[in-house]
C-alpha cells in the first residue's frame, strides 16, 4: 500500500513538472511574438489595380505569417483601439502621405512613444511622403527619407531595380530584376540613410530603397529604430513578382529586428491571392 502510495505521488510530482516545463515555452514564444501593425487607406482615386492599399496590407499580412513568431495586424487608418498597436515591433504605412497619417492627429503621440522605444518603421510608395513641409524635417528623422512633389519627378518607367547593397540583410534572396512601376526620384535623404535598391533616372543612379538606422545607435544595437523606406508599389500585381515582394517583406522583418535567413524570408502568394474585387459600377443612369 506505501508503496502504491509513493508511486501515485511520484507520478503526480513528475505530472506537474511536465506541465510546467511545457507552459514555459509558450510563455516565452508569447512573450518574444513580434507584432507588426499594417496600415492602409481607403481607395484613393487611383485606377483599379493601382494603390490598392488594403488587398495589399493582407497579402502583406500572410506572408508575414510564414515567418514563425510574427503577429501581423491590419488596420485601415491607425487603429482606433489603442491595444490593437500597443508594443507593436514595426509600423508599416501603404497610404497617401504617410508622415501625415502617423503624426496629423491624436494619434501621434502614440506613434512617437512607439518609435521612441524602437519600434520598426516601414513606408511604401506613396507613403514615402510628406505633404506639409512642417512634416517634411520630421519624416527625414524618422523615416531616413521624403517624397514629394514640389523636388521629386514622378516617372512610369520600366527599369532594372539594382541592388546597391548586396550584403544587406534585407537584400537576402533578392537579386536585381526588371520591373514596370511608378517611381519617385530626387528624394530628400537624412545623412545617416543607406541606399539598398536604385535605378538609372537622367544617365545617374537614383535611390528607390533605403535604410535607416535611427539617432545615433548602431545597426546591431537590439534597441536601436531601423526605418526602411521604398517607393514603388504603384501597382497591384507587382506585389506577385517574388524578388519585389520579398524585398518588402525582408525590410518589414529587419525594421521589427527578425533574423532574416540566408535566402530570404518566406513570401509565398498563389496567383489567386493577387485577385482583387471587381471594381465598384457606376449607378444607371
Amino acid at each position: 500500500m506505501f508503496r502504491a502510495l509513493c508511486i501515485l505521488a511520484l507520478a503526480i510530482v513528475v505530472g506537474f513538472a511536465e506541465e510546467s516545463l511545457a507552459a514555459e515555452p509558450t510563455a516565452a514564444n508569447a512573450a518574444s511574438t513580434k507584432r507588426i501593425l499594417l496600415i492602409g487607406a481607403a481607395k484613393d482615386g487611383h485606377p483599379y489595380r493601382t494603390h490598392e492599399y488594403m488587398p495589399v496590407c493582407e497579402l502583406l499580412a500572410k506572408c508575414l505569417r510564414q515567418t514563425p513568431g510574427v503577429e501581423p495586424v491590419v488596420s485601415r487608418g491607425w487603429p482606433a483601439d489603442a491595444a490593437a498597436s500597443e508594443g507593436a515591433s514595426s509600423i508599416v504605412v501603404y497610404v497617401p502621405w504617410g508622415a501625415n497619417v502617423l503624426f496629423d492627429g491624436p494619434q501621434r503621440q502614440q506613434v512617437k512613444q512607439l518609435l521612441d522605444a524602437g519600434a520598426g518603421l516601414v513606408a511604401l510608395h506613396w507613403a514615402t511622403g510628406a505633404e506639409k513641409d512642417e512634416y517634411g524635417q520630421l519624416w527625414l528623422d524618422q523615416l531616413g527619407g521624403w517624397f514629394h512633389t514640389d523636388f521629386s519627378p514622378i516617372q512610369h518607367l520600366e527599369r532594372r531595380l539594382q541592388i546597391a547593397d548586396p550584403d544587406h540583410p534585407v537584400a537576402r534572396g533578392v537579386i536585381d530584376f526588371t520591373l514596370f512601376d511608378e517611381f519617385y526620384f530626387k528624394l530628400r535623404f537624412a545623412d545617416r540613410a543607406k541606399s539598398l535598391v536604385t535605378v538609372d533616372f537622367e544617365g545617374s543612379p537614383q535611390t528607390i530603397a533605403w535604410t535607416y538606422i535611427r539617432g545615433s545607435a548602431q545597426a546591431d544595437d537590439p534597441r536601436a529604430g531601423r526605418s526602411f523606406g521604398f517607393d514603388a508599389g504603384h501597382y497591384h500585381k507587382n506585389f506577385g513578382n517574388d524578388f519585389f515582394r520579398r524585398l518588402v517583406i525582408n525590410g518589414i522583418l529587419w525594421t521589427a529586428h527578425v533574423e532574416i535567413p540566408a535566402g530570404g524570408a518566406k513570401a509565398d502568394l498563389a496567383p489567386a491571392d493577387l485577385e482583387l474585387a471587381p471594381p465598384p459600377t457606376s449607378p444607371a443612369k
